[in-house]
């Protein structure tokens, strides 16, 4: 029986909490008319094409330090300001900078992921065919290994162009999207009609930026709570679409915000908010983000979560499995699973699918008193920076390992944490991070077996997010006998030692006679002898009883005697 590698484990970062966020961000539509949505497109337009110029001149200047980017700011701000207001200016140059900046890190990510790409293929193909060297394997056959060495020099190739352009400090940006603009070159005519609005919509430019000294928390885009009137200051040369003076426009529909409209409202009077008027081409409606900066509530600490329920949950493709924990580390009720179907929908029905999961786990939070979520500390960024060059436990070639990287690309970490972190905080929970590592393997030996014997509906994946909600509160993946907590007095005297079978006596392993490959022959259905020693013979070769037994080794002289008759 071949036994078992002894693989070292990982030891497993400590659990914290999510930082709350510091922000709030709400949006409301915008019943404009066919005079008000034509005097946004077109100052949209207009600032759209000033911010393009913008963040081109950005990007020839390539990477500044910081006494350089002030001056080109300045500088481009100051020609700016001859067709928009200074306000206008600021905005669009602090946007190019973060553009650059974005697409700066971007590219630096695209050079780690080609380098780990390279160094996967180079360590595979250094190993032969069909071999193993350690924990790596060499690839399969000499066709795959010929088309991996083609996508080496291809790989290679694209890594010397990114790091030339790091060098240069050359970023590539595209205003309304690079997925948009890809989807270009394949459109018919009739294609080209629907695609054109679109992109034109991802270029407008309508935000401002909040001062808590202007009226209302703004000056270019400002929202009265009072008489519910949206005023949008022009630039210079559609002066003439004005309705107010000083160059601004006030839309002829009333404003409200039907979700945190008292928030928006106390903001706007003490201090800034942030605007942007956002339309939707596939449906023609207009829509007023607003955002502004928030002082976190009192930090709660870990010890603090720990000492009530909490509720565990583990993400995984189209479903979450949740889980409510004691403080003690044991279950209330019976798991359960929340559906989380993405797969091909679009991006508003994905982000109210989120919203609707998560308003479920703060439900059941609120129900059984917990103040605390645990969730995994996932990511994937490995994963998704090597590809199908990946190797280890994970199938990285054929069908398993396209299906693979389909259901990692499916699972939200990201955004469904963020949205969790969000909406959790609005209601004053919190939320633990834990190591993921072994959860799904030690929940499947010690709790699926016991869960399954009350729900018999239960699978790995509740038990994986039962051993999430245990790190979380504090307590080791493994089940005690005598229950998760020992009794106050007992508190302060070890536990008592677990009695022990005393190992069992293992046979001595056998001893080959011949040595391996000299016998049999190639061919021979004749299995290998097995014996340790050799026993005495018998003096003939049939099915009666020996007799007569040799109790020594015959000499040469015997051995050799001729056969009489």
């Amino acid at each position: 029986m071949p036994q078992r590698r002894n693989r070292v484990r990982r030891q497993l970062a400590a659990p914290f909490v999510a930082a709350v966020p510091t922000g709030t961000r709400t949006r409301t539509r915008l019943h404009v008319s066919d005079q008000d949505a034509s005097v946004l497109w077109q100052a949209g337009t207009f600032l759209g094409s000033l911010a393009g110029r913008d963040l081109a001149v950005r990007c020839a200047e390539g990477r500044l330090d910081p006494s350089e980017q002030a001056d080109s700011k300045r500088e481009r701000k100051r020609t700016m300001s001859v067709q928009c207001s200074s306000r206008q200016a600021g905005t669009i140059t602090r946007v190019s900078d973060e553009q650059y900046r974005m697409a700066d890190r971007n590219l630096r990510k695209v050079r780690d992921s080609l380098r780990r790409r390279v160094r996967a293929i180079e360590t595979r193909v250094s190993i032969p065919v069909g071999e193993k060297q350690g924990r790596t394997r060499g690839y399969a056959t000499p066709a795959e290994r010929y088309q991996k060495l083609n996508r080496l020099k291809s790989l290679k190739a694209d890594l010397v162009r990114v790091e030339q352009d790091i060098a240069e400090g050359k970023v590539s940006v595209v205003r309304g999207g690079k997925d948009l603009l890809r989807k270009r070159g394949g459109l018919n005519a009739e294609q080209l009609e629907e695609w054109r609005p679109r992109w034109e919509a991802g270029r407008l430019f309508l935000i401002a930026d909040g001062d808590k000294v202007a009226p209302w928390g703004n000056y270019t885009i400002t929202w009265n709570p009072d008489k519910s009137w949206v005023e949008v200051v022009l630039p210079k040369p559609l002066a003439h679409l004005a309705n107010r003076p000083g160059c601004r426009y006030r839309l002829d529909c009333e404003v409200t915000f039907s979700y945190r409209g008292d928030e928006v409202a106390a903001q706007a009077a003490t201090g800034a908010v942030h605007y942007e008027i956002v339309p939707d081409a596939g449906t023609g409606r207009w829509h007023l983000e607003a955002s502004w900066k928030t002082n976190p509530g009192p930090f709660v600490s870990l010890e603090e979560l720990r000492a009530g329920p909490a509720v565990a949950i583990d993400l995984n493709d189209g479903h979450i499995a949740v889980a409510v924990l004691r403080a003690d580390g044991n279950y209330i009720g019976a798991p359960f699973t929340i559906p989380l179907d993405l797969e091909g929908q679009p991006a508003a029905v994905r982000d109210g699918r989120l919203r609707a999961a998560v308003t479920t786990v703060i439900a059941t939070a609120k129900k059984h008193g917990a103040r605390a979520v645990t969730i995994e500390d996932l990511d994937f960024e490995e994963a998704r920076a090597e590809g199908r060059e990946r190797t280890g436990n994970r199938p990285s070639r054929g069908k398993r390992g396209k299906r693979f990287r389909r259901t990692i690309s499916g699972i939200p970490t990201a955004k469904f944490r963020n949205r969790l972190v969000q909406m959790t905080s609005n209601v004053g929970l919190s939320v633990i991070v834990v190591d993921p590592a072994y959860s799904s393997r030690w929940g499947a030996e010690h709790w699926l077996g016991p869960l399954r014997e009350q729900h018999p509906e239960t699978t790995g994946h509740h038990a994986a997010a039962l051993v999430t909600g245990r790190r979380g509160l504090g307590h080791r993946a493994r089940r005690r006998a005598n229950g998760n907590r020992p009794a106050p007095e007992d508190a302060g005297r070890p536990a008592p030692a677990r009695a022990r079978k005393p190992p069992t006596a293992r046979p001595a392993p056998r001893k080959r006679v011949v040595p391996p490959g000299a016998w049999p022959p190639r061919g021979s259905k004749t299995g290998l002898p097995d014996r340790t020693t050799v026993r005495n013979q018998v003096s003939q070769d049939r099915a009666a009883a020996p007799t007569e037994r040799y109790p020594r080794s015959l000499s040469d002289e015997e051995r050799y005697l001729p056969c009489e008759g």
